[in-house]
């Protein structure tokens, strides 16, 4: 079988459907991945698989969705898959319908996270719940990645059998790593004994940005914050947040790193005080590895962390709640290392990538 494995820009191919990718492969099939041009896509291409680019665009610009739209349909006949599988909100509702235009025989679809569940004004909450109902009517396969968000497409009646596939990272990559906390913290210059916050993430900020760097102020601890903006972000800029923060050479901003395992198991605890989130990779990534998770009390994160067992959880755009459950974990290395234990087993048994990726596969129909 030939597969579309569609999403919206490189970062999400690299960094969330690269694995499927593989998976595809390993079972004998063709599989070609297909989102906007990127230079992460470099990376995906080094292992043999194959990337088209279309122009797709995160933005709601008529004019911009008709391109992607039309490039997408117009790749489709070209490639005559037997199954194009759908990603993300707006790439999805587009490969989706173009993919019931090209006369694809199975079409699929995984939603990361609902736009409608986000902030933002009453009329794109409802024009998102009709261009998912609209898509969901041509769709064979209807995956969430969370359970809640499941149930949403189920009461919504956005699909006919909507199944909650979770999300999941490889427990042989992501796993604590005694050598490299060592080698890690020596390269960046951070005593052995410092207690050490780690957000990964965009930055946005609606992943909790400024609520995190002021809840940090007062804290006894350093903050490595890893990531970078994507040129395709469109919210405001938190450069003024890192700007104006009182950490000093507390903070140490790290960019984009591909050896996130290494520096999860350099840090002490993992912090996402996200405005909404759909089921976190990295909080998945940070329980695999051993750490004690803060997160914001919201729908998706309840589903992976067990508050004041695993983590804890705080109210969403908190900043006295934040540093408090903060503080708590960096006074306490015996109720971190307790948290951590619990949250590594709750992750091999729930957030296994292995597991999540052939239930998925089988259920393609691969």
């Amino acid at each position: 079988m030939k597969v579309l494995e569609v999403t919206n820009v490189d970062f999400a191919l690299r960094q969330f459907i690269l694995p499927l990718l593989r998976g595809i492969r390993e079972r004998g099939h063709e599989v070609v991945g297909v989102c906007a041009d990127g230079p992460l896509l470099a990376q995906v291409r080094a292992e043999g698989i194959r990337v088209e680019t279309v122009p797709m665009s995160r933005s709601l610009s008529p004019g911009a969705q008709l391109r992607a739209f039309l490039a997408l349909l117009a790749l489709m006949r070209r490639e005559k898959p037997d199954l194009v599988h759908a990603h993300m909100p707006i790439s999805g509702f587009l490969a989706r319908l173009a993919a019931r235009v090209a006369g694809v025989p199975r079409i699929a679809y995984t939603c990361h996270g609902y736009l409608f569940n986000q902030p933002g004004p009453w009329w794109r909450r409802y024009l998102a719940i009709g261009l998912e109902w609209i898509a969901g009517r041509v769709t064979d396969v209807y995956f969430n990645v969370s359970a809640a968000e499941a149930q949403d497409a189920r009461r919504l009646h956005l699909a006919r059998a909507p199944v909650a596939i979770g999300n999941g990272r490889n427990p042989e990559r992501f796993r604590p790593d005694p050598q490299a906390r060592l080698r890690i913290r020596a390269e960046l210059r951070t005593p052995p004994e410092r207690t050490v916050v780690v957000i990964v993430s965009r930055l946005v900020r609606a992943k909790g940005i400024p609520e995190l760097l002021a809840a940090m102020a007062d804290l006894d601890a350093e903050l490595w914050v890893v990531g970078e903006r994507l040129a395709s972000d469109h919210d405001d800029s938190v450069e003024p947040d890192f700007a104006s923060s009182r950490l000093g050479s507390r903070l140490k901003r790290l960019g984009y790193r591909e050896d996130i395992p290494a520096l999860l198991a350099a840090a002490d605890i993992f912090a996402l005080p996200s405005h909404f989130e759909g089921l976190p990779m990295s909080i998945v990534e940070a329980m695999l590895v051993g750490l004690p998770v803060v997160a914001s009390d919201l729908r998706g994160v309840r589903e992976q962390v067990v508050d004041g067992e695993t983590g804890y959880l705080v109210p969403v755009r908190s900043v006295a709640p934040l540093a408090a459950a903060l503080g708590r974990l960096a006074a306490n290395p015996g109720l971190r290392h307790a948290m951590a234990e619990a949250g590594r087993a709750r992750a091999l048994e729930h957030f296994d990538e292995r597991q999540i990726l052939a239930l998925t596969l089988d259920l393609l129909g691969l």
